[in-house]
């Protein structure tokens, strides 16, 4: 093993460390009775929706989870130029 591919992955583990974590905090969609009831709450305070913590971590995970197919996508060439 090389020095790059040490620190690919020691870096791929911290990615997805990274998004564990932040998987984890993310809010769970519940359904049933209490779902139904505040759905039309939902269209009219859904406007400011982008701006909630739930948002942020959601367009994150989407960022990690293209950061870490790029990772792997590297390590998988690397190794196949051995």
């Amino acid at each position: 093993m090389n020095v790059w591919e040490i620190i690919l992955g020691i870096v791929m583990i911290l990615v997805s460390l990274v998004l564990i974590g932040i998987i984890l905090l993310q809010q769970g969609h519940r359904a049933g009775v209490n779902g139904a009831i505040s759905g039309a709450a939902d269209t009219f305070l859904s406007k400011n929706k982008a701006r909630t913590v739930n948002a942020k971590l959601a367009r994150l995970t989407k960022y990690g989870v293209i950061v870490f197919f790029v990772l792997v996508l590297v390590a998988g060439i690397i190794s196949l130029n051995k």
